[in-house]
């Protein structure tokens, strides 16, 4: 596994499979749409600004004039907004294939969601854990479906604190935030693939980590935008874990991939382990249960 060199071509040819990729307007999300248009996949485009996600689609219909994509608005961090989207995509859809929650805010200021929950675990995290919800139906009625959590190398400094989630006690700190929303995405499909592991129709669950890759995510961090001219590979590149996650058929439930090189953080996707603390059981059946309860979102 660990020399392969897994990337696009791996990809079957998708023609009648449906796909959407949250946040495809920049980075990875992009990337994401850009590698599987030639696939012939119906992509849709979940995202906050459906003008930038036009914009997209055009260039890359330009590229690919056969594409099949749909714009969509959908903005992770109101609840209102993702059932609505929900609710569309399955009046419109008699399919999905695959969901890749990409989407994500990184280090940025203290804020609140519009249903009031701090941003960063707001939209990383259960903004994709009441869409996934929702579209669980969907997921369940198509053969072979898959949800592809997007986490971070960050998740190693992710460590929850249950008793102050919304950080209405502790002092703001951006970077610990952000961790704890990775972990979280980790926990999820961790939980996930727990929970439906007898059932047949469920939906595979994985995971990915795009490494250090170059985008518009960082921009709420003046070092690591610094640091992207020696460090960061291109999005096409920080793409591929979530694509193997989603397209691999040796993927199996729970499996988590990311960067081969570079300690983890350049080079083809390969399977690999997230840390100690995100395979803690009670920790991910406690996030679980407080999600359900906070969203009103029940699977």
């Amino acid at each position: 596994m660990a020399n392969s060199k897994w990337n696009e071509q791996n990809i079957s040819d998708q023609n009648g499979k449906v796909v959407i990729i949250t946040g495809a307007t920049s980075g990875i999300g992009k990337a994401a749409a850009k590698l599987l248009a030639p696939k012939n996949a119906q992509i849709v485009m979940a995202v906050r600004n459906t003008q930038k996600g036009e914009k997209v689609a055009k260039e890359i219909l330009d590229h690919n004039p056969n594409a099949l994509i749909t714009v969509s608005k959908m903005d992770l961090s109101s609840l209102d907004s993702i059932k609505e989207f929900a609710d569309d995509f399955i009046s419109n859809f008699d399919r999905l294939d695959v969901l890749i929650n990409n989407a994500g805010v990184m280090m940025s200021p203290f804020a609140r969601t519009s249903d009031g929950f701090e941003l960063q675990m707001g939209t990383n995290h259960l903004g994709h854990f009441a869409l996934t919800g929702h579209l669980m139906p969907i997921l369940k009625a198509t053969k072979d479906s898959r949800v592809v959590a997007t986490s971070s190398m960050a998740h190693m400094a992710g460590n929850i604190d249950f008793e102050d989630f919304n950080w209405e006690k502790r002092k703001y700190n951006p970077t610990q935030a952000y961790g704890d929303s990775k972990i979280a995405n980790l926990y999820f499909t961790y939980e996930l693939a727990k929970r439906y592991k007898d059932d047949p129709d469920a939906p595979m669950a994985t995971a990915a980590h795009p490494g250090w890759t170059g985008t518009e995510l960082q921009r709420h961090s003046g070092a690591a935008q610094f640091l992207n001219n020696f460090f960061a590979q291109k999005p096409a590149m920080g793409i591929l874990p979530s694509l193997r996650a989603a397209y691999d058929s040796e993927a199996k439930p729970g499996d988590y991939y990311g960067p081969s090189r570079f300690f983890g953080m350049h080079g083809s996707p390969i399977k690999i382990n997230s840390n100690k603390r995100s395979h803690d059981e009670e920790a991910a059946k406690k996030l679980w249960d407080l999600s359900a309860e906070m969203t009103g979102v029940s699977y």
